[in-house]
């Protein structure tokens, strides 16, 4: 798989752009700020539907414009998809599939690529969102239903969420009130019980939920060995890498997000729920039912995969809050390595993307991982000064400067 041409419209710094690509390496050469990880991000944005840089599409359109449109050309074996996003901030975004109209869930998965960025750090030394969303990712990359998975549970999510705080509001209005009617004398008229209507949206939210989770489960059995070579092939000298899922069906107290944060031990909630034979969907009303009191109280969800963690270790201590800044950035790449393992066993290479990494390494791992990407179809690199291009990774060059992206001849 690689990317024929890209075509901007008002996205981010470009007014417009057209640009011939083709496989093999191609590096995008010039100073901070001119735009190259612009160029990056919007193949990144084709392929996921959203950036590694922010959380809402508003950044991305040009200011002063009122929406912007990727377009890119991609080649899979012998066949050519022209993919076309319009990004509309506050409203719904647009596709076109060879000039068609269709659903933008529809294109994902056309274009595969595998970023390595700055900000994945954040994946060995950030919050447990950094490693769900690498994990969900990934899960859509493979197979582009899991969109519609976890859209379902989010809506659901966010949903019940919505009961929960109203009931937590009215508990604490009635708990007023009481205390209005012990004082006065008065009767105060207590709030409805939202039990009855939980109980529906935890049905929703365990069904959608546990589909979810079985499908990070296998997904973390897959990326183990892959992982842990990786990280093998970065850090040689370093105690060897390794993955556990974080459930909350496997903890035992009612605070979910204090038990998936603390280093209490490991348990997959496939293998808890096989030895009390039920399934995930099962266990997880089960739990859902066992924090009842405390959700009302607080007002939020505690149980589901929004709340699970990916933890890394190191031989037997976890690598966040123990990893030097070099074994996080290994393992950071070892995650990413074995994304794209996992893809080109799938079936194609996907466009490995490497935005301003090498300036971030030492020699040793900025020779290890440009050996390891070397061989791939395609692969497009941002860099500061040409320097910071590895000899292992020569290619097309362009550089990039006040707007301007000029093919080196």
């Amino acid at each position: 798989m690689h990317v024929a041409h890209l075509s901007l419209t008002d996205f981010r710094s470009y007014a417009s752009v057209e640009l011939g690509l083709e496989p093999g390496v191609t590096a995008f050469v010039g100073p901070n700020g001119q735009g190259k990880t612009n160029l990056v991000e919007a193949l990144g944005y084709v392929a996921t539907h959203s950036s590694h840089r922010v959380a809402t599409d508003a950044p991305l359109v040009r200011q002063g414009a009122s929406r912007a449109i990727v377009r890119c050309a991609v080649h899979r074996d012998d066949r050519r998809a022209l993919v076309e996003l319009e990004i509309n901030p506050g409203k719904a975004n647009r596709a076109r599939l060879n000039r068609s109209p269709v659903r933008p869930r529809d294109v994902i998965g056309l274009l595969r690529t595998v970023l390595f960025a700055p900000e994945d750090l954040a994946l060995a030394k950030g919050d447990p969102s950094e490693r769900r969303r690498f994990l969900d990712d990934l899960l859509v990359a493979r197979a582009p239903r899991f969109a519609g998975v976890r859209a379902d549970y989010e809506r659901v999510l966010k949903q019940r969420g919505a009961l929960l705080r109203t009931a937590a509001q009215a508990r604490r209005g009635s708990r007023s009130a009481r205390r209005v009617e012990s004082d006065s004398g008065f009767a105060a008229a207590g709030a409805g019980d939202p039990t009855a209507t939980l109980e529906v949206w935890d049905a929703h939210l365990a069904r959608h939920g546990a589909e979810l989770l079985r499908a990070r489960l296998e997904l973390v059995e897959a990326l183990r060995p892959l992982v842990a070579g990786a990280y093998a092939a970065l850090a040689p000298t370093s105690a060897p890498a390794t993955l556990a899922y974080r459930s909350t069906l496997s903890t035992g107290g009612d605070d979910a997000e204090d038990e998936v944060a603390g280093e209490r031990g490991s348990s997959d909630a496939q293998t808890l729920s096989t030895d009390l034979g039920k399934t995930l969907e099962e266990r997880m009303r089960e739990r859902l039912l066992e924090v009842r009191a405390a959700e009302l109280e607080r007002g939020v969800t505690l149980v589901g995969p929004h709340r699970d963690d990916l933890v890394l270790g190191l031989g037997d201590l976890p690598a966040r809050g123990y990893a030097s800044h070099g074994e996080s950035w290994s393992f950071a790449l070892a995650l990413r390595l074995a994304a794209y393992d996992l893809l080109r066993a799938d079936g194609g290479d996907p466009v490995l993307i490497l935005d301003d990494v090498f300036a971030e390494l030492d020699g040793q791992r900025r020779r290890r991982l440009a050996e390891i990407v070397a061989p791939a179809e395609q692969v497009l690199i941002t860099a500061a000064v040409p320097d910071d291009v590895p000899s292992e990774l020569a290619g097309a060059r362009f550089d990039v400067a006040e707007g301007s992206v000029t093919r080196v001849r």
